[in-house]
C-alpha cells in the first residue's frame, strides 16, 4: 500500500477470515498413543484422521501465509520501483506468526511525498511519479487509489495555475528555465 508522507494506514491482511487465525506455534496436530474405544491400545481410525485433518489445516495455514507473504512483498516492492525518488521510506510490514513459528508479511506499506513542487511544472512532474506510484501493483489497494486520486487532483490544479501564466511569463520560463515567475503583468513585463 502507497501511503501518504502525513498519513498511514495498512492494506487489510490479504488473508481470508477463515486462515485468519493460525494455529499456535508448537501445536502437535497428531494423535499417537491414544487407545482406541475396542480397548486394544490401538490408536482410532478417527484420531489418526483427525491428526491428518488437522497437519492438513495447518500446511494450509502455512501455505496461504507464504502466498500472503509473497504477495504482500511484490505489492510493495512495485510500488518502491515505480516511486522515481519520492519515497521517503522503504517499504515496512506487519508480520504473523504461523503455526510453523516462522513470520510472515500480512500487510505492508510505503511512504511516498506527495507535497506540491516548488513550480506548477514541478509539481505535475511529481504527481504524474506518484500516480504511477500508487498503481504500480498488479492489485492496487483502495488506499493506493486514494493516493492516486489525490495526486490526479495536485496535478489538475498545478495545470490550472500553468494556463493562468501570461504569454510573457510562459516565454519566460522557457528562455530562462525559471519556472517560478513573479505573477504579476508587471515584473513580466519588465
Amino acid at each position: 500500500m502507497l501511503s501518504a508522507t502525513a498519513t498511514s494506514a495498512n492494506i487489510a491482511s490479504l488473508l481470508p477470515a477463515s486462515q485468519a487465525s493460525a494455529l499456535p506455534a508448537g501445536q502437535n496436530a497428531g494423535t499417537t498413543g491414544q487407545q482406541g474405544s475396542n480397548g486394544t491400545g490401538k490408536g482410532s481410525d478417527t484420531g489418526k484422521a483427525s491428526g491428518l485433518s488437522q497437519d492438513a489445516k495447518t500446511q494450509s495455514a502455512v501455505e496461504q501465509l507464504q502466498s500472503t507473504d509473497r504477495k504482500v512483498h511484490q505489492h510493495e516492492l512495485a510500488h518502491l520501483a515505480a516511486s522515481g525518488g519520492l519515497a521517503t521510506s522503504g517499504a515496512s510490514y506487519s508480520f504473523k506468526t504461523g503455526p510453523d513459528g516462522k513470520r510472515y508479511a500480512v500487510a505492508g506499506e510505503v511512504h511516498i511525498d506527495v507535497s506540491p513542487g516548488n513550480t506548477p511544472e514541478e509539481t505535475i512532474r511529481k504527481a504524474r511519479i506518484v500516480q504511477a506510484a500508487a498503481l504500480a501493483p498488479a492489485d492496487p489497494s483502495g488506499q493506493d487509489r486514494a493516493v492516486a486520486a489525490q495526486a490526479a487532483a495536485m496535478e489538475a490544479q498545478a495545470s490550472v495555475e500553468l494556463s493562468q501564466r501570461s504569454k510573457g511569463q510562459n516565454q519566460l520560463a522557457r528562455t530562462y528555465g525559471n519556472s517560478d515567475l513573479p505573477r504579476s503583468s508587471f515584473a513580466a513585463a519588465a
